[in-house]
C-alpha cells in the first residue's frame, strides 16, 4: 500500500503515518466497544450533516466553501474529513488541520495533523498562539489561523482539549478487570471435578491417576468413564454473569456521562424514559451536539473566512434541522401550521423534505381564512367580500 504524502508547498509531515508519538496509543479506542461506538456516532453523525456556506440566508460558494465541502485535500472527501476530525477530538481531546492558502490568502487545502505531534504555545512577546509541529525532519510553527483545533472542554492553560479517555481511565481498567475475571470463571467453570477411590494411594499414585485423568478427559472429549472403586462427581460451578452486567452498565453510564451523551444511545434503557424518539433526539442535539456544531462553525468562520467575507454576511452553517424531523405526523403537523400560520411557504416546505420548488403561488406566504395571500387586502377575502355585497343590497332595497 503506497504510504500516504501530507506535504505542502511550505512543510512536509508525511512521517506521521502509521507512527506513536512520545509512547502515546490510543488503543483504548480500538479495544473497547464502549468508547469506539459513542465516537463512531458523534463522528459520523458529526460528518453527516450539511455544511453549507451562507450570505444573510441565502446560500453561497466561494473558495473556502468548495475546499470545505467538497475536497479538502486530495486523499479526502468531506465526509472523510469531518469524520477523522471528530474522532481525533474525542480520543486525544484535540483535533488539528493546518490550513494552506495561495498568494492571496484564500484556502486551497486542509490537512489533518497528528494530534500528538501538535503542541500549542504562546509566543512571549505578543502572547498570540502558534503551533508547534513536528516534521520529517524539522520543527514548524504556525500561526493560530492557519491551523483548525477542534477541543474538548480545556483544562488550567486554556489551550489543550482534555482527553476523555484518560479521564475514563479508572473505568476503562475497572472493566479490562471484571472481563478478565470473568473469562477466566467462564473457562474454568465446567472443568473441576471430584474423584473418589475406595482405598487410600500414596502421594506418587494420586499424581499418576491426576495425569491420566487429565489426558483421558482431552482425548475423549470430555467423556469420562468409572472403574470399580472409583467415583467421578463435577463440581456445581455455575457461571454467574450478574456482576458482567452490574460492570457493562456502569461503564456505559460512566462514559455517556464523559461524552454527554444520552445513556440509551448506548444500548442502555433502564430508567430511560422518552415519550418519542423525537424527544430522545431533541436531548441529544441540545444538550450534546450544539455545543460541537457551534465550536466547528466558530472555528471555520474566524480561519476559513476573510475579514471582508465575514462583514459582507458570509458564514459557515451546520444544519441539525434534519436530526430533529421527527416522524411523518410529527412533520405533518409542524408544516400544516406554519403554512396556515402564514411564516412558511410551500417551497420552503419542499425544499425542508428534499424536493424542487414548484414558484408561482407556492413561493408565496399564505394565512388561513381560509388561507390567502399574505398581501391581499382583507377587503378582497370572499367572506368580506360578499357581506359586503349583501350590505350594499340591503341598502339598495
Amino acid at each position: 500500500m503506497a504510504a500516504v504524502k501530507w506535504a505542502g508547498a511550505t512543510f512536509d509531515l508525511s512521517n506521521w503515518a502509521g507512527r506513536t508519538f512520545w509512547g502515546i496509543d490510543n488503543s483504548k479506542l480500538a479495544t473497547n466497544e464502549t468508547i469506539f461506538s459513542v465516537v463512531s456516532r458523534l463522528s459520523n453523525v458529526l460528518a453527516s450533516m450539511p455544511i453549507k456556506l451562507h450570505r444573510d440566508y441565502d446560500l453561497v460558494t466561494n473558495q473556502a466553501s468548495e475546499i470545505l465541502t467538497l475536497t479538502p485535500n486530495p486523499n479526502m472527501t468531506s465526509f472523510e474529513f469531518l469524520r477523522l476530525m471528530e474522532t481525533r477530538r474525542n480520543e486525544s481531546g484535540n483535533a488539528y488541520a493546518v490550513i494552506e492558502r495561495d498568494i492571496r490568502g484564500g484556502v486551497t487545502r486542509l490537512t489533518p495533523v497528528e494530534s500528538s505531534a501538535v503542541e500549542p504555545i504562546l509566543e512571549s512577546e505578543s502572547q498570540e498562539l502558534w503551533y508547534k509541529i513536528i516534521g520529517e525532519s524539522q520543527t514548524y510553527y504556525f500561526h493560530n489561523l492557519d491551523v483548525l483545533h477542534l477541543k474538548h472542554i480545556v483544562g488550567a492553560s486554556g489551550l489543550k482539549g482534555i482527553n476523555p479517555i484518560k479521564v475514563l481511565q479508572n473505568t476503562i481498567d475497572y472493566d479490562r478487570a471484571v472481563r478478565e475475571f470473568s473469562l477466566k470463571e467462564m473457562e474454568s467453570a465446567p472443568n473441576s471435578f471430584v474423584v473418589k477411590y475406595a482405598a487410600n494411594i500414596d502421594t506418587e499414585k494420586r499424581k499418576e491417576v491426576i495425569a491420566d485423568f487429565k489426558r483421558f478427559y482431552q482425548d475423549n472429549g470430555g467423556i469420562l468413564f468409572t472403574e470399580p472403586g472409583v467415583e467421578i462427581d463435577p463440581i456445581d460451578r455455575k457461571y454467574v454473569a450478574a456482576d458482567t452486567f452490574t460492570s457493562e452498565r456502569i461503564t456505559r453510564s460512566r462514559v455517556a456521562n464523559v461524552f454527554n451523551m444520552p445513556v440509551t444511545f448506548l444500548n442502555d434503557t433502564e430508567g430511560q424514559s422518552y415519550s418519542s424518539n423525537e424527544q430522545l433526539m431533541l436531548t441529544f442535539v441540545q444538550m450534546t451536539l450544539i455545543p460541537i456544531v457551534r465550536q466547528y462553525e466558530q472555528e471555520f468562520n474566524r480561519k476559513l473566512l476573510t475579514q471582508s467575507d465575514r462583514q459582507g454576511g458570509h458564514y459557515f452553517k451546520i444544519n441539525v434541522g434534519g436530526l430533529l424531523r421527527g416522524d411523518s405526523k410529527s412533520r405533518k403537523d409542524f408544516y400544516h401550521g406554519a403554512l396556515r400560520d402564514g411564516w412558511m411557504d410551500r417551497d420552503e416546505v419542499r425544499r425542508w423534505e428534499d424536493l424542487p420548488p414548484r414558484g408561482g403561488q407556492a413561493a408565496e406566504l399564505w394565512i388561513s381564512g381560509d388561507m390567502y395571500p399574505l398581501e391581499m387586502d382583507p377587503r378582497e377575502r370572499k367572506g368580506v367580500r360578499d357581506n359586503e355585497k349583501g350590505s350594499e343590497g340591503a341598502k339598495d332595497e
